[in-house]
């Protein structure tokens, strides 16, 4: 394991839709790691949510996690990015393009299954089927 590592929405997503604590599962997964996040991830797995209870423990989460704050710097690498991708013929959801960039300035790998990732050069993706126990199968 990397000792930084975005976990993408998609990971908090579905452990939340199998009423998987994401907080007590990814704490105890990190060990020794820091767990990194952005506002993008913030916004995409906190609007879903629709008990105040829940959105405000893992909001409580998120904010002791390492935020990469969304710079010009990072907003304009993340346009370079989309711009050399689109060029490849990859047209990417630009929120995953901001999440690599984000990834990318922590130094951090990917904990995703979005097969987006694998066409991003540079970063290193986690697979949660491999990486936590009892990984929830769609």
């Amino acid at each position: 394991m990397a000792a930084n590592v975005v976990v993408d929405s998609n990971v908090y997503i579905r452990l939340l839709r199998h009423r998987i604590d994401p907080v007590a599962r990814l704490g105890a997964w990190i060990g020794t790691g820091d767990l990194v996040t952005c506002g993008m991830i913030r916004v995409e797995v906190e609007r879903g949510l629709k008990v105040e209870r829940i959105r405000s423990r893992l909001a409580t989460f998120l904010d002791v996690l390492i935020n990469v704050p969304t710079t010009n710097k990072i907003w304009e690498q993340t346009v370079q990015l989309a711009w050399q991708l689109d060029r490849r013929g990859k047209n990417l959801p630009p929120q995953d393009i901001l999440i690599a960039v984000s990834a990318h300035a922590a130094g951090a790998a990917v904990l995703t299954d979005d097969v987006h990732f694998k066409e991003i050069p540079g970063i290193t993706m986690l697979d949660p089927a491999r990486e936590l126990e009892g990984w929830p199968v769609m």
